[in-house]
């Protein structure tokens, strides 16, 4: 029994007597990654919808009507997240800044591609990084 209660108190000491100083550091959190859970969940939902839309849940006009605001919704995250992914190195390093702005001419020709799916055909009226309609990437070199 003295036994039980002073493992029971050492247990209690331990616990109250931890100092903050003693703990590991937490790990930094990526400022884009509440957007990419956002874009995560958007994609699920265009796979939810389809999937409904598949099952004559939904009719032709609530089906493109709502895909076309999740396809919004998704170019509208993958451009924050891009946007903060270009910010990043920008605030650690004013020498990057330049580099990081010589490669801009080159994506416009791949954004007009990122309009059709090289998978499945798919077309969007605005550029987005991924299909809306089979989830995989819109550029065909990198799958």
């Amino acid at each position: 029994m003295i036994l039980a209660a002073a493992l029971a108190l050492g247990a209690l000491a331990l616990v109250l007597l931890v100092r903050p100083s003693d703990l590991p550091p937490a790990e930094p959190v990526s400022p884009s990654a509440h957007l990419e859970q956002r874009r995560k969940t958007v994609y699920d939902n265009l796979r939810d919808l389809q999937f409904e839309y598949r099952l004559g849940k939904l009719s032709d006009a609530d089906y493109q009507e709502a895909k076309k605001l999740l396809q919004q919704e998704l170019a509208q995250l993958s451009a924050a997240i891009e946007g903060s992914r270009a910010a990043g190195p920008t605030r650690r390093s004013t020498a990057a800044a330049p580099a990081a702005a010589a490669p801009g001419p080159p994506s416009p020709p791949a954004q007009s591609a990122a309009t059709v799916c090289p998978h499945c055909g798919a077309r969007f009226a605005q550029p987005l990084k991924f299909c809306g309609e089979c989830g995989r990437a819109m550029s065909g070199g990198n799958s």
